[in-house]
């Protein structure tokens, strides 16, 4: 059975879930991306509610697969599960969200929180709650992630200064901060990447 679903084509395997015909007008309408698909809000025309949330469904075992295997490794020796997880979990959002993958001394995730919810164009985050819940969970290091629903994975001045602040922070308590992803649609920008750390 799985090398008969390996081959299958991106149409029939969404077909499995969603029916041939919506399978069809989804994956049109996401200019044949899997990827959008999941991590875009569901077309109107298929709010079906068996399609919504089949399609939720989905996404979310994907969400937690991602998950289960940054607990089990290094998650600097797999940065795209991280980006993935993270597109996963903020693309698509019409309001900005602030996350915190909290991290052991072996960079395993220990757990990854949504600690602040703002407006579409900005949240209020304090490094204050942020260094209570790195004690709470006992991390080693950090990785900062949010979204801009405006769909421009380019960093702010204020991004920038808030990363500084939260490292400054953090290291007072000796918590390392291992990078700051900023998503946008299927764009993922890295602050380490860019030299922003």
């Amino acid at each position: 059975m799985c090398q008969i679903v390996e081959a299958m084509s991106d149409t029939d395997l969404l077909g499995v879930i969603v029916g041939c015909r919506t399978a069809e007008r989804l994956l049109q309408d996401s200019g044949g991306s899997l990827s959008k698909l999941l991590n875009e809000p569901i077309p109107s025309y298929s709010a079906q509610p068996k399609v919504k949330t089949k399609l939720q469904v989905a996404k979310e075992i994907v969400r937690r697969s991602l998950v289960e295997a940054m607990r089990h490794r290094d998650v600097l020796s797999s940065p795209a599960s991280v980006r993935d997880y993270l597109r996963m979990t903020l693309a698509g959002r019409d309001y900005e969200v602030f996350m915190v993958l909290f991290l052991d001394a072996q960079n395993r995730v220990l757990s990854p929180e949504e600690m602040f919810r703002g407006t579409l164009t900005q949240t209020s985050v304090y490094p204050r709650e942020v260094v209570k819940r790195s004690l709470a969970n006992n991390a080693a290091a950090v990785i900062f992630a949010h979204n801009h629903p405006s769909g421009v994975a380019e960093p702010s001045r204020a991004d920038e200064m808030l990363t500084q602040s939260l490292k400054q922070a953090l290291a007072l308590v000796d918590v390392r901060v291992l990078d700051h992803f900023v998503v946008a649609g299927n764009g993922v920008m890295s602050f380490a990447e860019r030299g922003l750390l």
